[in-house]
């Protein structure tokens, strides 16, 4: 029996399924060729096999191979949707909205932009993490060339209005980008039903390799431009120079292939297990739900906890569970979770907080065991502070 913790931060990575690097490996050793090299069988077999991830992605989300470009992961497919739209756009308008709760990947680039002159509005959320449509509509702007909102927050697994949000952009010739980085394969993702514009998604976070991404890119009604940020090449349609990585490519295709032929089931027993979790934990005074308690990831529980240290409680939990007190993504910074202050939660509550990611790994009884132990924690942290 493993001694390491039970890994419960999936938002933060998956690891490789096996059937997903069983498809990777003869990409590295045996067809290792430049998808680029159009003279030869190595060059045309990697480029077939780039061409069928392509067709997965585009099919996954109702969309065309031919508007899938590869990136490095979803941070890089942010900053080019959102600094692709800014220099391409900018003698139209100079205005870009966007959300408090979105993955810093999303809002630095948009802070940068605003030391270029852009003027950003960043949108507040209610209680439960989703925006208000009204405010929304009201932040619009004839000089609006952009609104970036994401699919599924990485922290707290809130779900956005992603159809209603597309046609109010759509109905005024606005640009609507998400980061679907944490939906692609567990979600219904359909470009065209809900007027998306471009999608960034990435493979790590369902079940494929680290490194690599992918930014879907609107060819028609309206065709969509975007100024390259990697030039070099002029691969991916021109949009992202650099030599395409085969084998993650191949294993992203696979991972996707998987979690939607197996999304329905994987949702209904990841959803089963979130309320085992939470049914136990929620018996405690004191446990605060973050987020919607429906409208959200299968596999996401965040909580916040009155009465302990942050600090503390992460300490308690670490031997025997792996998992977040924030995005993953900026975890060495100490000041709260942004997503979570968001919400309306205090500095304290905000450190006092635990992301649970279920995945595909789990089981009933590691669910049990967690639960177990993070009781004894919590109660274990608030009697020590009352014997103070």
């Amino acid at each position: 029996m493993s001694n390491r913790p039970i890994y419960l931060d999936s938002h933060a990575t998956t690891p490789v399924d096996e059937r997903v690097l069983a498809a990777m490996l003869p990409y590295f050793t045996e067809k290792f060729g430049n998808p680029a090299s159009i003279n030869h069988v190595y060059g045309w077999e990697a480029e077939a096999a780039v061409r069928q991830t392509r067709e997965i992605l585009a099919a996954a989300i109702n969309a065309t191979p031919e508007e899938i470009v590869f990136t490095s992961g979803a941070t890089e497919a942010n900053n080019l949707a959102i600094k692709g739209v800014a220099e391409a756009y900018f003698k139209k308008g100079q205005h870009i909205i966007t959300v408090a709760t979105e993955h810093k990947a999303v809002l630095d680039p948009c802070e940068y932009l605003k030391t270029l002159g852009f003027g950003i509005t960043i949108l507040p959320v209610q209680q439960d993490g989703i925006i208000d449509l009204i405010e929304l509509e009201k932040a619009l702007r004839s000089e609006t060339i952009l609104v970036s909102v994401m699919a599924a927050n990485n922290e707290i697994g809130v779900l956005q209005p992603l159809a209603e949000i597309g046609e109010m952009c759509r109905n005024r010739n606005i640009i609507f980008h998400t980061d679907a980085a944490q939906a692609i394969g567990k979600i219904p993702l359909d470009v065209q039903a809900m007027n998306i514009d471009l999608m960034s998604l990435t493979a790590h976070k369902v079940y494929g390799a680290k490194g690599i991404g992918a930014l879907y890119v609107r060819r028609r009604n309206p065709r969509v431009q975007l100024a390259p940020q990697l030039h070099g090449g002029g691969h991916e349609r021109g949009m992202r120079s650099g030599t395409l990585y085969t084998p993650q490519i191949v294993g992203f295709g696979k991972a996707v292939e998987i979690a939607l032929a197996e999304r329905a089931t994987e949702n209904l027993r990841l959803t089963q297990l979130r309320e085992r979790l939470w049914l136990q934990l929620s018996q405690l005074a004191g446990i605060h739900l973050n987020g919607h308690p429906t409208q959200r990831l299968a596999g996401n529980l965040n909580i916040s906890v009155a009465g302990v240290d942050g600090a503390a409680l992460s300490l308690g939990l670490q031997p025997v569970m792996a998992v977040s007190s924030g995005s993953a993504c900026s975890s060495a910074v100490t000041a709260p979770s942004h997503v979570l202050t968001a919400l309306g939660n205090s500095e304290q509550l905000a450190y006092a907080s635990v992301r649970f990611g279920i995945g595909r790994f789990n089981t009933t009884e590691e669910i049990d065991l967690v639960a177990k132990h993070a009781i004894a924690t919590i109660q274990s942290l608030r009697k020590q502070k009352t014997l103070v």
